[in-house]
């Protein structure tokens, strides 16, 4: 179907514009009109963040086709403060701080004005249920809510229009206070610009091939027919890399693209710069890539086992990092203690799910420096890895760090900025790449997935004896992270609790999965699952309290942790009391499953995971176990 022809009213102003049909609303607005207010954080309608208003209604601009707006009266974020001047709705959102990465926001105030013209009496349970088509990833909803309830109160008179400019500070006076976001006008205005919102003349659009296997040897890649297509400028592959080919947090194991052979489905291969994304997709197809497979494997614990699928040639044993802690003599505190409990643990892989998908933007400027504008959590240290792998100094690298919507550590790791760099300097032109929502999911990394054995021995009062964890966490194809998510599960996963007998060993282990990365609390959250799921358990057992059991073994002001660190205030009791309170506890013993307070005996347990004989014993006592 050819081009047509699209009248319609935008922002109150009558256009008349060529557009495709393949095109959805949201292209037209964003690609065509630039009006980039409204973003795309998922493609499917679900997460609201490209509501717009179609002759009054809100609509998800990713779902409509742009033919179905010909004629249409359509409003985007954008028209309702098109001078500067916020409206009472966007003062309220600002006010209450009803907005962190942003990247929702102006969704989110879409939505919201809809609620309140639809009813500007709606009470909060009506406005929750009103917005419960817009998500968000990091603001957290109870200040959006308490956002639109403000400027429903100014609108009504409820509340004079001063409510929204009040302030809890004074010069000089911000710990503690409710102090506004200087960079939340941009946010629910929609100015603000993302990676994926920003534009260059001469900009080529860039998309990536990526391996449908999950371990294979790379036979042979022929570009040559992308190469030749109409519209392409370049396509790149590993043989492209001039310097060091290797990135990584802690270890520079991954290369920009598969060198060799691919380690995990959705690892990128190659990477075509053309004129519009039409053609850079078709050249994709146009790419032809023979792949000898090769075994894989998916589970750590087997990854770990003599005669496993080697991932990296490096680690023959397929461990990243293994961390051992060691505190006093763990077995003579087992065998000391009145009640020996143990059990297994397990926790997921977990997708970040930010709201803007990996975006970045590349040029070579003026003065030769290779710039990329991307939303990268760890610009300096990126800096410094693409100065080596575009052999440039750091001087001639330059990394620009975009707003971020969204990250909770899923954008530390550097996917794509060198593939950006490349296609910039072999283009000698600007080149954007902006995930999809699949893409997204398919390509970075993950929370760490882990199995944690716990074993507990505690005295009939409840002191804790000795205890030993072993945690074995699925790092996947690449090691990104993996070694700070061992060491800080090594260093955290006891506990704020006094243990004088510890033996911690946590692994990181490569598989043929999806990259494990940093996400929120990593390493800590998964080990910590562990041991305090495990206090409960024990506290039952033994009939005693659970708040009462961590107020036995709490750290105190002064105490020395595992790593010999001293800590000067230690806020747990003053913790455990507020949530005890906080959540209407009523202190006493849970049931004990038929457990009397004096059978204390040793615990029937499981036995520990068997690793087979690549396990190694950090010890002579180990070994003997």
């Amino acid at each position: 179907m050819s081009e047509f022809r699209l009248e319609a009213v935008v922002n109150g102003r009558k256009i008349r514009r060529t557009a495709k049909p393949s095109q959805r609303l949201l292209d037209f607005l964003r690609d065509d009109l630039n009006l980039t207010g409204n973003k795309e954080g998922c493609g499917a309608g679900e997460c609201g963040t490209c509501s717009v208003f179609v002759d009054g209604v809100l609509m998800k601009s990713c779902l409509l086709p742009v033919a179905k707006a010909q004629g249409a009266r359509i409003d985007s974020i954008e028209s309702l403060a098109p001078t500067g001047e916020l409206t009472v709705l966007q003062k309220a959102f600002h006010k209450a701080g009803a907005s962190q990465c942003g990247y929702c926001i102006p969704g989110m105030v879409m939505a919201a004005t809809a609620a309140l013209r639809a009813n500007p009496f709606a009470d909060r349970e009506e406005i929750k249920e009103r917005l419960g088509g817009n998500i968000c990833r990091c603001t957290g909803y109870q200040k959006i809510f308490d956002a639109v309830e403000l400027a429903r109160d100014v609108q009504n008179g409820r509340l004079p229009a001063t409510a929204l400019l009040e302030t809890d500070t004074t010069d000089g006076e911000v710990i503690g206070r409710n102090v506004r976001r200087i960079d939340a006008p941009g946010k629910v205005s929609g100015r603000l610009k993302y990676a994926g919102d920003m534009t260059m003349p001469g900009m080529l659009h860039v998309q990536v091939l990526r391996s449908p296997h999950p371990h294979a040897r790379i036979v042979s890649i022929d570009t040559s027919a992308a190469e030749a297509m109409e519209g392409v400028e370049a396509v790149i592959t590993s043989k492209d890399v001039p310097g060091q080919d290797g990135f990584g947090v802690f270890v520079h194991d991954q290369p920009v693209m598969a060198r060799d052979k691919v380690r995990y489905v959705g690892e990128a291969v190659a990477a075509v710069a053309a004129e519009d994304l039409a053609t850079a997709r078709r050249a994709l197809g146009a790419i032809k890539v023979v792949y000898a497979p090769l075994p894989a494997v998916f589970d750590p614990v087997e990854a770990m086992r003599v005669g496993a699928p080697v991932v990296h040639d490096y680690a023959p044993d397929n461990i990243t990092k293994h961390i051992p802690i060691r505190v006093g003599d763990v077995d003579a505190g087992f065998a000391a203690s009145d009640l020996v409990v143990e059990e297994h643990y397990s926790t997921q892989a977990i997708e970040h799910a930010y709201l803007e998908p990996e975006a970045g933007l590349a040029y070579v400027d003026h003065d030769d420096v290779v710039t990329v504008v991307s939303p990268s959590q760890n610009i300096t240290h990126h800096r410094h890895m693409l100065a080596r792998i575009v052999a440039r100094p750091v001087s001639k690298v330059r990394f620009i760090m975009s707003p971020v919507g969204g990250g909770f550590g899923g954008k530390e790791d550097m996917i794509y900025q060198g593939m950006l760099a490349l296609l910039a300097m072999k283009t000698m032109r600007p080149v954007r790449l902006v995930f999809t929502r699949e893409e997204s999911i398919v390509a970075t990394a993950k929370r760490h997935p882990s199995r944690t054995t716990l074993r507990m021995g505690v005295m009939a009062d409840g002191r804790i004896r000795a205890v030993s964890l072993r945690m074995i966490c699925d790092g996947g194809a690449y090691g990104l992270s993996t070694e700070g998510v061992m060491r800080k599960a090594a260093i955290l996963g006891a506990g704020p609790y006094v243990i004088p007998n510890l033996r911690v060993d946590t692994y990181g282990i490569y598989t043929n999965n999806t990259p494990s990365g940093a996400f929120r609390s990593f390493g800590a959250l998964q080990t910590q699952f562990a041991t305090e799921s495990h206090l409960d358990i024990v506290a039952e057992r033994l009939g005693l309290d659970p708040f009462e059991i961590r107020r036995i073994n709490a750290m105190r002001d002064g105490a020395s942790t595992h790593t010999r660190q001293t800590l000067g205030s230690v806020s747990l009791l003053r913790a455990l009391d507020a949530a005890e309170q906080a959540s209407g506890w009523e202190p006493g013993a849970p049931n004990v499953r038929g457990l009397a307070r004096g059978d204390l005996g040793h615990d029937d347990v499981r036995p520990p995971v068997s690793l087979g004989t690549r396990f190694a014993p950090d010890s002579k006592q180990e070994a003997a176990e």
